[in-house]
């Protein structure tokens, strides 16, 4: 195996792919089912934050208790749900997505690991409909903690201690939000921000990354940690 040059964890959503808005609609369709209501959602925030605090707030707007066998039921209907809504919303990689992924899991010498707000079985399902789940074996989801820091830290700690040598060397989180930035400073990790999801560039510079790029065709972020 190549000598490791450090750890990449990868967003999902508006970072690796653009799901056409495919999982907020199935998880919010779920929930109108659910309550049995045509009412539209309203004043819940998605980008950057976890399935389970989302679904928290889903059961809140419906007047719901979100007790665990609540939240296990909806989240498996969700699931269950997510493969045809998948299909019926355009979608799509984001722009490097492909090259960046075949470049670092070729080399060998980057940890390439998931750091998503997704459930776990959600993650799977979006990256295997748009063909780049092999580039995957673990990741830190949303189905572990509300708090997305919590998330960095639980894949970061499970991460160093398969392989204890990562925590000398550097770790990056590449993302689209604010909310990135804020769970990759809670594991000392460098970020990347990109700008392909939902917050423009003067949003993810105010959240002070270390680098921020238009999409993930601009590798310069790697050429410097390369150089």
């Amino acid at each position: 195996m190549p000598t490791r040059r450090g750890t990449v964890l990868f967003d999902i959503d508006g970072t690796l792919i653009d799901a056409g808005g495919a999982g907020q609609a199935a998880m919010e369709d779920v929930f109108r089912e659910e309550f049995r209501t045509l009412k539209e959602v309203t004043g819940i925030p998605t980008a950057g934050r976890t399935d389970r605090a989302i679904t928290r707030d889903l059961f809140a707007f419906h007047g719901g208790e979100c007790d665990p066998l609540s939240l296990m039921k909806l989240r498996d209907r969700y699931l269950a749900h997510l493969p045809k809504y998948l299909e019926t919303h355009a979608g799509g990689l984001l722009p490097g997505t492909v090259e960046i992924l075949s470049q670092l899991s070729h080399s060998g010498e980057w940890r390439l690991s998931l750091l998503t707000g997704n459930f776990e079985e959600a993650a799977w399902i979006k990256l295997r409909h748009y063909g780049i789940d092999h580039h995957f074996s673990d990741g830190g989801f949303g189905d572990e903690h509300v708090d997305r820091d919590d998330v960095a830290r639980s894949i970061w700690s499970r991460l160093t201690g398969d392989e204890p040598q990562l925590e000398r060397l550097p770790v990056i989180v590449v993302g689209d939000t604010p909310a990135d930035v804020k769970c990759g400073r809670a594991i000392g990790a460098q970020v990347v921000a990109v700008a392909t999801g939902v917050y423009g560039r003067h949003s993810l510079e105010a959240a002070k990354p270390d680098w921020l790029i238009d999409n993930l065709h601009d590798t310069r972020w790697l050429q410097e940690l390369l150089a």
